[in-house]
C-alpha cells in the first residue's frame, strides 16, 4: 500500500520548533499541538530536564492556555511571580530556569491547532524580548498547516471517489449494519485523534475515508468546503445520534467547544439545522 509523503502535523511543528531555536531568538523553544482541551506539548529544543516532554495545557491555564483563549501571543516576565497567568504548570517551566516565557498561538481556519514558546533564562525586561521570530514563525506554520490540510482533503477526496468506484455493485447494507457502520467510524475518528504516531495517524484516516466511501454518494465537494479534523469528529457522532453533551465526553472536550465544532461545520456546509449538515457532509463523501 503507498503511503503519503506528505509531512505531518507533528513534522511540521518540529521544523517550526528548529527554526525558532535555530534563530537565537530563545534559548529554549517548545510546542504542541491542539488536544483534546488544550495543547499536549511534543517537542522541544534547549531543554534541560524531561519536565516539558508530554505536557498537556488547558485552555485558560498558564501562559499558553491563555494565548489560545485570547488567540494572541502572550508573554510575561518574571514567570514565578506573574499575577496575570494561572501557575498550573510552575512546577515543570521553572525546572527549566525559565524567567520570561513567549506563548504564540498558531491558528488555521479560525481554530487553534497549536501553541509555539520561546523561554528566557536570563532576567530581561518584556521590551527587551523580540517576539517577531516567534510570531513569524508560528505564521509560516499556520500556512504549512492549511496547505497540508489542502492536499489532504484532496487525497481523501480522491481515495473517497475510488473506494466508491470500487465497492458500486456491491449490495446494500440493511439499516441496522449501517447504523453500525457510521458508529465504528465515529470510534474510529476519535482514536485516531488520541494517537500521537504521525504514521499510524495518517493510515487511520485512510481508513476512515475507506469506510465513508462505502455509502457516500457521487456528489462532488466544493473546493471552498474543509472541514477540519475536529469538526468531523463531532459530525461523526452527531451522525449517530448523539445530543453535544454526548459527543463532549466522547472526545474529552467541553460542551461549548462542540457547539463551536458544530457551528463551524454547520456554515460551511451551508446547512442551519445539525441535521442538514449530516446529510450534507455524507452527500459529500465525509460521513458514512
Amino acid at each position: 500500500m503507498q503511503r503519503s509523503t506528505m509531512k505531518s502535523e507533528y513534522e511540521l511543528l518540529d521544523l517550526a520548533v528548529s527554526e525558532l531555536s535555530s534563530s537565537g531568538a530563545f534559548p529554549l523553544v517548545f510546542g504542541g499541538l491542539s488536544s483534546s482541551n488544550g495543547i499536549h506539548v511534543s517537542t522541544l529544543r534547549g531543554h534541560r530536564t524531561p519536565n516539558l516532554v508530554g505536557l498537556n495545557v488547558e485552555v485558560n491555564r498558564g501562559l499558553g492556555g491563555r494565548s489560545i483563549s485570547d488567540r494572541q501571543p502572550r508573554i510575561t516576565n518574571n514567570y514565578r511571580t506573574s499575577r496575570v497567568i494561572t501557575h498550573d504548570y510552575d512546577r515543570q517551566v521553572l525546572s527549566e530556569g525559565v524567567s520570561t516565557l513567549l506563548a504564540v498561538p498558531v491558528i488555521v481556519d479560525n481554530q487553534v491547532r497549536g501553541v509555539i514558546y520561546g523561554g528566557q533564562r536570563n532576567d530581561v525586561s518584556v521590551g527587551n524580548v523580540s517576539i517577531e521570530p516567534a510570531v513569524r514563525i508560528a505564521a509560516k506554520l499556520q500556512r504549512a498547516l492549511a496547505a497540508r490540510d489542502d492536499a489532504e482533503r484532496v487525497r481523501l477526496q480522491v481515495a473517497s471517489h475510488q473506494q466508491r468506484r470500487a465497492v458500486q455493485d456491491a449490495p446494500e447494507l440493511d439499516p441496522a449494519q449501517l447504523e453500525q457502520l457510521r458508529t465504528s467510524y465515529a470510534e474510529l475518528r476519535s482514536i485516531a485523534a488520541a494517537v500521537e504516531n504521525p504514521e499510524i495517524v495518517g493510515r487511520l484516516r485512510v481508513l476512515e475515508q475507506r469506510i465513508a466511501g462505502l455509502v457516500s454518494t457521487e456528489a462532488v465537494c466544493p473546493a471552498e468546503v474543509r472541514l477540519s479534523p475536529r469538526e468531523l469528529d463531532v459530525l461523526g457522532y452527531v451522525a449517530v445520534g448523539l445530543r453535544n453533551a454526548e459527543v463532549a465526553r466522547e472526545l474529552g472536550l467541553t460542551e461549548s467547544t462542540v457547539k463551536s465544532y458544530l457551528g463551524a461545520a454547520m456554515q460551511k456546509l451551508g446547512q442551519r439545522s445539525r441535521h442538514g449538515a449530516v446529510v450534507e457532509a455524507r452527500r459529500f463523501g465525509f460521513l458514512p
